[in-house]
């Protein structure tokens, strides 16, 4: 193939899924040059699997995503049919908002987006080769021969390496949807020297909605409240859709077993390892054989399609299978499949040799991120993009990088994660995974990440303005409270607190204090102590979860304040673990695979123990004192 020069760039972009759509916005809007390449440009920002944006955990990072200045937020706000706050009966650190996506409309507005972006090219091309000198990437070669140089490169390709859809006995080379597979590129990997594992993912089939029996089915409705991930968003879309609730039961377990060793999990033909808390149909019901029935959902695609989402009923079991086993379940007695389930495998990069920035160790102004770097979920391949991207645009434009720690962000839990700990099946973040959860809240991404996100130039001067306006006036309204003393003589106050069946006031009491008892709100407080002007919800909410859970969140910072002094202790690059004596052989080797910057990060690896952080303490703090005592 005839090779040609074809463009200089800043930053590169292999792939347009949700990671290569906020790694290449995210460059382009800082100012750095940046070109797009994916395989298919019909098929940008496309949703192979369940077409949602949000949910426990996930629906955080899409609001950490926008505090930063990215667009996956904006873009589901658009484009919603179903939008609902999940959790909303237990506290502030598990609530996550959750939106049914119109997957073409999601798809189409995310493309618009891209095409409008002005420091942004959009190309369609399938990158083979990367250009790598003396362990750095200058750039990348495409199956045409094009060669695009760059200062940096982002490969977000998702599930396409070497991928191969997998549907009871048959298996052929595919990536998702049955697109074009990258299998060059993959093997190109391999010879620079990255240790890539194989994982797995599937899908569900797609029932044609008309044939669904809806009344044998419950309705979920969307919230009736407007709702929006994005900080920016302030037209709302009314005209939600539901989706329904039914349950397999005794029959459908019963084909499953029937057919178990027709199942590609069961007959060895599935090599790839399967995300854990997102498992097939036939897997659920093996693993959980006590059960009688499991919940499913039917979402529909969108507006302008019949295509029903089959949530919960992932399969790779064979098509004709497949016809039987949904029409078990009640409400899909008579339901036609439009596309089948499947499972497809794909080769992923072990992410412990990817450095916190996520650029690679293996070769210089290389970074990665999505699920090449072995996670599972659109919110956690964007919450990488946009990092990946954010990086990629600094290095190339000479300034220095961004690293979100565990206690700013779930992207920052996420990532370290990943480079930390690695992973040995595909990673989902959960509200588990996080020690300062009550922290890291959906209603104050804004207060945690919008002055970062002004810094390196993704948030405007008017956005900043306006958070600077409500950051003021949140913190203004709890002094207020705390300076305002209720006396039990008023018997508004009195009247007020009989009513929610709270005891009478004795002495005067801080309107503060009162907002701590359990079962009053800002909005009944507000009743008896009216502020001086009226606040959004948004600011009543702020200063509610602030005040009533003040002692918490101090614990919480304190913890912080604990932790930063180890992350404050840098450990050289240089260092020689050989050369430390009393470190346990396992944490030797985890430490020189791993290569930690900081104590605190090397406390994280799996197979280091506190007898070992102890030990590496002591080493690194005689190198200080020597160093002080040579000066």
């Amino acid at each position: 193939m005839q090779q040609y020069e074809a463009g200089n760039y800043d930053v590169v972009v292999v792939g347009a899924g949700h990671a290569g759509c906020e790694a290449g916005l995210a460059a382009a809007r800082m100012g750095a040059n940046t070109l797009m390449i994916t395989i298919n440009l019909d098929m940008v920002a496309f949703m192979p699997c369940n077409p949602s944006v949000g949910g426990p955990a996930k629906g955080i990072v899409v609001r950490e995503i926008d505090a930063l200045g990215g667009q996956m937020g904006k873009n589901i706000d658009k484009t919603y049919i179903q939008m609902r706050m999940l959790n909303t009966g237990k506290g502030p650190a598990v609530r996550a908002l959750r939106a049914q996506a119109d997957k073409n409309e999601y798809q189409r507005e995310m493309k618009r987006t891209l095409e409008e972006e002005p420091n942004l090219t959009l190309i369609q091309g399938m990158v083979e080769e990367l250009i790598v000198e003396d362990g750095v990437c200058k750039g990348v070669i495409t199956k045409t021969g094009a060669i695009y140089r760059s200062k940096t490169v982002v490969i977000t390709t998702g599930t396409f390496l070497r991928g191969e859809i997998i549907i009871g006995e048959l298996k052929y080379s595919s990536g998702p949807n049955n697109q074009q597979p990258s299998i060059k590129l993959s093997e190109h990997l391999e010879r620079l020297g990255f240790e890539l594992v194989r994982f797995k993912t599937g899908t569900p089939p797609r029932v044609n909605g008309n044939t669904v029996d809806y009344s044998k089915t419950e309705i979920q409705p969307g919230d009736e409240e407007p709702r929006a991930f994005s900080y920016d968003t302030t037209q709302f879309i009314t005209d939600q859709l539901p989706c329904w609730l039914t349950y397999t039961n005794e029959h459908t377990h019963r084909l499953i077993d029937q057919n178990l060793h027709r199942s590609p999990m069961y007959s060895g033909m599935i090599k790839g390892t399967g995300p854990r808390y997102c498992p097939s149909i036939e897997d659920k019901v093996v693993r959980f054989n006590d059960k009688p029935r499991h919940q499913i959902f039917l979402e529909p695609e969108g507006r302008n399609t019949k295509e029903v989402y089959v949530q919960g009923l992932s399969t790779s079991l064979p098509e004709d299978v497949q016809h039987q086993l949904v029409k078990t379940v009640a409400g899909l007695e008579n339901a036609e499949i439009m596309r089948p389930g499947y499972a497809i495998e794909y080769d992923a990069i072990v992410p412990t040799q990817l450095w916190p920035t996520l650029e690679t160790k293996v070769v210089k102004n290389l970074y990665t991120a999505g699920q090449i770097n072995g996670t599972s979920g659109y919110e956690e391949a964007a919450g990488q993009g946009i990092m990946a991207g954010i990086n990629a645009g600094l290095n190339a434009l000479g300034k220095e990088e961004l690293v979100l720690s565990r206690s700013e962000a779930y992207i920052g839990v996420l990532i370290d994660d990943l480079v930390t700990k690695g992973t040995n099946e595909p990673y989902r973040l959960l509200t588990s995974r996080a020690e300062y959860r009550l922290l890291l809240r959906h209603d104050n991404a804004d207060l945690r990440l919008t002055e970062i996100g002004y810094k390196i130039g993704l948030i405007g001067e008017e956005r900043y303005q306006a958070f600077l306006a409500k950051k003021a006036a949140i913190d203004a309204e709890k002094e207020r409270l705390r300076s305002t003393i209720l006396k039990p003589s008023d018997k508004n106050v009195q009247e007020l607190v009989r009513s929610i069946g709270g005891s009478e006031l004795k002495d005067g009491i801080r309107a503060s204090d009162l907002l701590k008892r359990p079962e009053m709100t800002y909005e009944l407080l507000e009743t008896i102590a009216k502020p001086d002007s009226p606040l959004s919800n948004e600011m009543k909410e702020q200063v509610e979860i602030q005040i009533k859970y003040e002692g918490y969140i101090e614990k919480s910072m304190q913890q912080v304040e604990r932790l930063k002094k180890m992350e404050d202790k840098k450990i050289p690059e240089n260092i020689d673990y050989d050369a430390i004596s009393g470190l346990a052989t396992e944490a030797k080797q985890k430490l020189k695979k791993i290569r930690p910057l900081s104590l605190a990060q090397a406390s994280r690896i799996s197979g280091v123990n506190p007898a070992d952080i102890s030990i590496l303490l002591v080493y690194l703090e005689h190198g200080r004192i020597a160093r002080i005592a040579n000066d």
